[in-house]
């Protein structure tokens, strides 16, 4: 597991150990930014479920100005933590242990503009749906932000979601990749 691209590319990343997390391969990694990006001038991005970080610090690398992770696992925690100090991106992240819905009601009462939500829960536990029926009541998604899906090929996300509309819905074998913006 690496940063794919960017003025971090190349840095490999640690994983988080043991098997409560499944980090986000190179391939699909790659794919998505080709998808939102693939670089950016600036922007805020929230990273909930961020596992090892390596999709916040993919987006840092390519441009992002500031991201924040959250994850549940302890563990997870300190990958990030770790993972962003390898990068030297510590300055430009905040990194919170935080079970995901809470976190972004925290985001959201703090008035943050979010341009990219990462939003990778456990297959098993799907919580997608429920996440982006607060993100569409909420004001915090910035005009034009996008919000990346990843969940199990199994696992179908309807077209619309309030004022978030699905633009892209990719499958990469078992994984699968759903795309959704603010509709203005």
């Amino acid at each position: 597991m690496r940063v794919v691209s960017g003025n971090k590319k190349g840095i490999s990343l640690k994983a988080v150990p043991g098997s409560s997390t499944r980090p986000t391969t190179d391939k699909v990694k790659e794919a998505i930014f080709n998808i939102i990006g693939p670089y950016f001038e600036g922007g805020m991005v929230l990273d909930l479920f961020a596992g090892s970080g390596g999709l916040g610090i993919e987006a840092l690398s390519r441009g992002v100005d500031q991201a924040i992770f959250v994850d549940k696992d302890g563990k997870a925690i300190q990958t990030i933590h770790d993972n962003v100090k390898i990068c030297e991106l510590a300055d430009r992240a905040e990194i919170y242990r935080n079970e995901a819905e809470r976190a972004l009601k925290a985001v959201i009462k703090r008035g943050i503009a979010v341009d990219i939500i990462f939003l990778d829960p456990p297959y098993k536990k799907q919580q997608l749906l429920k996440l982006l029926e607060i993100i569409n009541s909420a004001n915090v998604l910035a005009s034009g932000g996008t919000i990346v899906c990843e969940h199990g090929s199994e696992f179908q996300l309807p077209d619309s979601v309030g004022k978030l509309v699905k633009r892209k819905s990719e499958k990469y074998g078992i994984i699968s990749i759903s795309i959704y913006q603010m509709q203005v």
